[in-house]
């Protein structure tokens, strides 16, 4: 019987994405390659835990939960995360960055210096500038004045994300205007913390390190994506694409695309040739670029 592994997420590395398992195992993700595995049989999908700390109930959590993490789990996760704004005394500095998925869809996050670009990576920002840096509440305030004054968001659904990446605009230029506009409309604006060091804007490019280069159509074109993994299903694909969580997959059906935050929390064996056999939700239309893994 083949040895079953946890996947703990994917991670994007300083040479890349890894797919990282329980226990320390990583697995480089490269393009052209072909990624598969299946679910173990009779498989039962439980919560990932909390702050490195395992479930003490082992809860079972629903396939399509991309937190994989049962409602006390979470809470405790949510308690110390800087993202909900529950830690206001992190003594570290932290970035304002402006990020772009596609058109029309631009955020303002903040992340924590010493990170780089690590968040942007992770969320499949296309493109993105540094906006300034500082303490993490200066940050904070800068965040909500971009908001306030301009009106720009501080999430951007992920199906929204997908959606536009079949349509990216070829030249690197084209992909950082909408940012470009956006900094200068930004640091016009008044009312900044005077603890915020403001960055001048320098657009750094992820469609190659994602692989969606073509644009515009030019390449390939994702029919669907993966709902949630079940038990005694598999996945299998040429992978073509990774962008932030997602892996775009070549499969029998087209270009895939799976969201690996639906991986963790169960049993994956080794797989060989089998069919992509889990829930898979078909666009309407051709939506991705990248969209294809398996």
């Amino acid at each position: 019987m083949a040895q079953a592994w946890r996947c703990s997420g994917l991670r994007w590395a300083a040479d890349g994405p890894v797919l990282t398992w329980v226990g320390g195992r990583r697995s480089a993700l490269v393009r052209g390659r072909r990624v598969a595995f299946g679910v173990a049989e009779g498989g039962v999908r439980t919560c990932v835990g909390a702050r490195g700390h395992a479930c003490p109930a082992r809860a079972g959590v629903p396939g399509r939960s991309t937190g994989a993490r049962c409602e006390e789990c979470a809470r405790l996760d949510r308690a110390h995360s800087v993202a909900a704004d529950t830690i206001a005394d992190d003594p570290r500095p932290y970035r304002v960055c402006l990020a772009w998925f596609g058109p029309g869809l631009v955020k303002v996050g903040i992340t924590a210096y010493e990170r780089g670009a690590a968040r942007l990576l992770e969320q499949g920002a296309v493109c993105f500038s540094w906006l300034g840096h500082g303490p993490l509440m200066a940050a904070r305030r800068t965040e909500e004045l971009l908001r306030a004054a301009l009106g720009v968001p501080d999430r951007v659904p992920y199906a929204q994300k997908r959606a536009v990446r079949s349509g990216l605009p070829r030249s690197e230029g084209e992909r950082a205007a909408e940012i470009a506009e956006l900094h200068a409309r930004a640091v016009a604006l008044g009312g900044w913390p005077e603890s915020l060091t403001p960055a001048p804007f320098r657009g750094a490019d992820h469609v190659g390190v994602f692989g969606l280069e073509g644009g515009e159509g030019g390449g390939p074109v994702a029919v669907g994506e993966v709902t949630e993994l079940v038990a005694g299903g598999a996945v299998g694909g040429e992978l073509v694409a990774v962008a932030g969580p997602d892996l775009h997959l070549a499969t029998e059906r087209g270009v895939v695309v799976l969201d690996t935050r639906l991986m963790t929390g169960w049993d994956l064996v080794p797989a060989e040739g089998e069919p992509c056999a889990v829930p898979v939700r078909e666009f309407e239309r051709a939506v991705g670029v990248q969209d294809g893994l398996f």
